[in-house]
């Protein structure tokens, strides 16, 4: 459960981790960025000189030629499987973040350019503080709008420089404050820490907004993979709590379900850069016990949805959770939340923040914006 953008040289070396299928390895020196110039070569333009190297594989045999190039890349590091590693291990994988970087260089593909500055801040949490990062549009004197962020990784890897592609352009495209969130990890922090952080985060930028150039009156949560089972369940839990409930909320490929046996696990049980097995080993770390998966902050899809703001959700067709996002729409709709879907066939999990390069990851971003505009 990871993401990519490369717009930024940080954000270029930074945000394509996996939210459930890689580490991180990409490491930034610090909260700060400077923008890089870039041509004017567009993602469609740049994607037409990226291809793979072989046939496509047997587990996805309509694969898009540029997410093909990026899995074999990623293939192409020998790193050992992460379910096979122990958490320490994993988090040295290497990312989509690294092959996406690579091939960029490879062939010549420049990389875009964020209008943002970003700074670093701890807030506090539950049993001590937690850092986030803080996006800001260069232009205008604001409040701006804030996204409140959260990053993927199954709750156990990636960190704020694996995912730093989306809150660049988030800030940059939708002119937001983006709060990127480092919620703490399994299995050295277990169920549900990385959700009362994400509660946390929330509550400090809902009373801290202004400090941040931020309007307290537009706060919408977004994430992806686990992050996005966080932004829904931030949403939950504002509701419950009766604190102001966020404007919107962006979830992309959210963890919503602990059935292990959907369509789209069975389908895509072999998949990469995420397969049915490494979303055993997360669920394994971050529970306390497998009972807990029935818990309807994992189990979105039995939660009470009634009364959360308008939902957009973003699936791969070639990712095991691509059922719990339709599943979770459609539960959604049932509770009267006003929901959009939009599914891109030929993509694994992952492929969102890849716009540089892959054409679907470009029309994702845009659309993911184009919805987040809407609600402020």
């Amino acid at each position: 459960m990871k993401t990519k953008h490369y717009y930024t040289i940080l954000a270029a070396c930074g945000m394509l981790g996996l939210a459930a299928c890689s580490g991180n390895s990409t490491k930034s020196t610090s909260d700060s960025t400077d923008t890089v110039m870039a041509d004017t070569t567009t993602a469609a333009d740049s994607a037409k000189s990226l291809k793979p190297k072989g046939a496509n594989p047997a587990w996805a045999p309509d694969i898009k030629p540029e997410m093909w190039a990026v899995i074999e890349k990623l293939g192409s590091y020998g790193d050992k499987p992460i379910e096979t590693l122990t958490p320490a291990q994993a988090r040295k994988n290497h990312t989509p973040t690294d092959a996406v970087m690579d091939l960029m260089n490879e062939n010549g593909i420049a990389k875009p350019v964020f209008n943002v500055d970003t700074m670093g801040k701890d807030i506090p949490a539950d049993g001590g503080n937690i850092h986030v990062r803080i996006y800001t549009p260069k232009s205008g004197s604001g409040p701006f709008p804030v996204i409140v962020y959260y990053h993927g990784g199954g709750f156990v890897i990636a960190n704020l420089d694996v995912y730093d592609a989306t809150p660049n352009v988030l800030a940059d495209q939708a002119g937001a404050v983006v709060v990127s969130v480092a919620y703490r990890l399994a299995p050295e922090n277990k169920f549900p820490a990385a959700h009362n952080d994400a509660f946390a985060a929330y509550q400090w930028v809902l009373k801290n907004a202004a400090s941040i150039k931020g309007d307290p009156k537009k706060i919408a949560v977004a994430g992806e993979s686990a992050g996005g089972n966080l932004a829904v369940n931030t949403a939950i839990m504002s509701r419950d709590k009766k604190v102001a409930l966020p404007v919107s909320i962006l979830a992309v490929y959210p963890v919503a379900g602990s059935d292990m046996n959907t369509p789209s696990y069975t389908k895509n049980a072999n998949a990469k850069p995420l397969n049915k097995a490494m979303m055993g080993w997360f669920v394994k770390h971050y529970l306390n016990n497998m009972g807990e998966g029935k818990d309807p902050r994992i189990n979105l899809v039995k939660a009470n949805l009634k009364g959360l703001p308008p939902t957009t959700i973003i699936t791969a067709e070639l990712d095991p959770l691509q059922s719990d996002g339709m599943q979770l729409a459609d539960q959604l709709k049932a509770a009267g939340v006003t929901t959009d879907l939009k599914n891109y066939d030929g993509v694994t999990h992952e492929f969102f923040g890849m716009g540089a390069v892959l054409p679907q990851a470009k029309d994702a971003e845009d659309y993911a914006v184009s919805q987040l505009k809407k609600s402020f």
